[in-house]
């Protein structure tokens, strides 16, 4: 029986993944390296402590990731400062059924805190969750299970009780690994050979996780 679920918040919860590998690239470009989308893909929802020798083994250990990602940061700040947020398809429509029937819903992302909350806010959507947790409340971020650990055990349940959605395959693996029911609703790519093993399902919307829910009660 699901006790409760866990979202991921870029590409599952707001459609903003799309913006970090455009920016990602902008800004990775504007500093001389030619960054492409598989790279930026690479690098969705994973933690710093591993995307920073991946972008060094790529392009060279003169890439200054702290850099390029304040840039990055800036660069997205300025698009959604001009054009606001989406909320992904079936989110609210989810969330009110996780409320009615009592629920609980928390957060834990890549994204720091304060920014996850500030989006969560500005869309009007950080009353539905019980707790936000991000990366830097852990030893290790996506693709290790130290968040989804975390996560349930402020929610106070076991990961066996807890349905983890999540959008990209770094965020599976972390996921699955902590031992959650693993739901991927894909955003920019697809489940592979690797990923399939490692999910009790993937749908095309948030708005097919209730009959899941229901067939697991």
């Amino acid at each position: 029986m699901i006790k409760a679920v866990i979202f991921d918040l870029d590409g599952l919860i707001l459609d903003t993944e799309k913006l970090l590998v455009k920016f990602w690239c902008q800004a990775a470009n504007e500093a001389g390296f030619p960054m492409q989308t598989e790279h930026a893909l690479h690098i969705r929802s994973l933690g710093r402590k591993f995307a920073i020798p991946y972008l060094s083994e790529v392009f060279g250990p003169e890439f200054d990731y702290i850099k390029i990602r304040s840039r990055r940061m800036e660069l997205m700040a300025e698009h959604i400062h001009e054009h606001g947020l989406e909320k992904k398809p079936g989110l609210e429509e989810l969330l009110n059924f996780l409320q009615r029937n009592r629920i609980p819903a928390a957060v834990a992302t890549a994204t720091d805190k304060l920014r996850a909350e500030k989006y969560l806010q500005q869309t009007g959507l950080l009353h539905y969750f019980s707790s936000v947790m991000c990366a830097t409340m852990v030893e290790n971020g996506k693709p290790k299970p130290d968040i989804y650990l975390f996560a349930a055990s402020r929610l106070g349940l076991k990961p066996q009780e807890c349905m983890a959605l999540e959008d990209s395959p770094n965020g599976v693996r972390a996921a699955s690994s902590a031992g959650c029911v693993t739901v991927m609703i894909p955003d920019l790519t697809e489940p592979d050979d690797e990923v399939i093993p490692l999910i009790y399902d993937s749908v095309k919307s948030l708005a097919d996780v209730p009959a899941i829910i229901k067939k697991l009660s």
